[in-house]
């Protein structure tokens, strides 16, 4: 069966296909790409599923490092927008 893994940084990503035996798991994937020792991943998905090294494969599926946030997604939407000039009112004709 073949399997996607990627991994990605903020202005570039990694992936790597494989192909794996019936019946592999997670942690085999990430053992067959040499990344079962990565620091910076916080997590892996499979299909923007959360997932365990555990997780039974299956053909085709995508397999996501996640990496741990570096702010909280509705903090940095407040930062954005405050950072944002105001935009007068439209004048009434």
């Amino acid at each position: 069966m073949k399997v996607t893994l990627i991994r990605a940084w903020p202005r570039r990503f990694e992936q790597v296909e494989l192909d794996l035996p019936e019946g592999a798991r997670l942690g085999d994937a990430l053992a067959q790409a040499g990344w079962d020792d990565d620091p910076a991943v916080d997590g892996h998905a499979v299909f923007g599923v959360r997932a365990t090294r555990d997780t039974e494969l299956r053909d085709g599926d995508r397999i996501e490092c996640l990496r741990p946030l570096v702010v909280d997604p509705k903090e940095a939407r407040r930062r954005r927008a405050q950072a944002r000039p105001l935009k007068a009112p439209p004048t009434p004709r």
